[in-house]
């Protein structure tokens, strides 16, 4: 757990996607598996570096956190952002749902935010 975070809550992490995007994106990926799982080893370098290539291909991807790790999901989800350039969607229970457009042929298309009156 964070320092300073109550128990039983997690810290929010800073995301650059509006909640319209950030709920399109938990919808697409309610169906996905984990396509990454972080062990007994925590975020090593090659974890990161799987989760870099597993972005390229899928764009949208849910990694799991074990009850072994020494890093908590909500603890994983900021490392995971910046050494991959992505976007945490969502941290629930044990998964982190992680997105980054590719830079050719994006396949998903995040809604627009809408202007506020």
């Amino acid at each position: 757990m964070a320092a300073g975070t109550p128990p039983g809550y997690t810290r929010r992490v800073a995301s650059p996607l509006s909640g319209k995007q950030r709920s399109f994106l938990r919808a697409l990926a309610h169906d996905l598996r984990p396509v990454v799982q972080i062990g007994l080893s925590g975020l090593t370098p090659g974890v990161l570096a799987e989760i870099g290539r597993a972005l390229q291909t899928h764009e949208l991807i849910k990694v799991r956190v074990s009850k072994e790790s020494p890093v908590s999901p909500a603890e994983a989800a900021e490392p995971i952002a910046s050494a991959t350039r992505s976007a945490v969607a969502q941290v629930i229970g044990r998964m982190v749902v992680v997105y980054r457009a590719r830079k050719k042929d994006p396949k998903i298309v995040l809604p627009k935010e809408t202007a506020k009156k």
